[in-house]
């Protein structure tokens, strides 16, 4: 049975983004799915000990999530590979624009989550400190954790939207969209 044409094939015929391209991607929608359900459930935690780790490992995972958007960046400004558009006219504009808001998010997010820890004097694991560059104001301090709140909730969002439109042009219009972020066999 012949392969059916893939309309998303790079100009070297291969189906998809290359390797690194794609674990950055998975790796960034876990840590954004880990990061965002913390956000909304650590609070419902009895103070104490294991709430603060776990608050904790929220600001690591965040830090975690900065090097992997800058890495995202750099790796797709020089080295990763460029597919053709899946769409064209509206369509191609609204994937583009959405890819911008995505990126724009998550740097939104992880700015102000480091802002929201260095505010707050950060302890991690009391093993270090995140420095204290604020004067622990509370209402400052709720300010910037209700900005941080709003780059994470839109972020989530986005996300929902965009996986919603892969979603769509893989299985509704079979069109083999997904194909592009997963590891071909070689």
């Amino acid at each position: 049975m012949p392969h059916e044409k893939n309309p998303h094939r790079a100009a070297d015929g291969s189906i998809g983004y290359d390797r690194t391209t794609i674990w950055l991607h998975w790796l960034t929608v876990g840590l954004v799915a880990v990061l965002w359900g913390m956000g909304q459930t650590t609070d419902l935690l009895p103070r104490g000990p294991f709430r603060a780790g776990v608050w904790a490992t929220h600001v690591v995972l965040g830090a975690g999530l900065a090097l992997v958007l800058v890495a995202r960046l750099v790796w797709r400004a020089r080295f990763g590979r460029e597919l053709p558009p899946a769409d064209a006219g509206v369509l191609h504009f609204a994937a583009k624009a959405t890819h911008y808001v995505l990126y724009g998010l998550l740097a939104a997010a992880v700015v102000s989550g480091a802002v929201n820890a260095s505010y707050r004097g950060f302890n991690l694991f009391d093993l270090w400190s995140v420095p204290q560059f604020g004067t622990g104001d509370v209402d400052t301090r709720h300010e910037i954790n209700g900005w941080h709140e709003l780059a994470a909730n839109l972020l989530a969002l986005v996300v929902v939207f965009h996986a919603g439109a892969a979603l769509l042009h893989h299985y509704l219009w079979k069109d083999h969209l997904l194909d592009r972020m997963r590891t071909q066999s070689e």
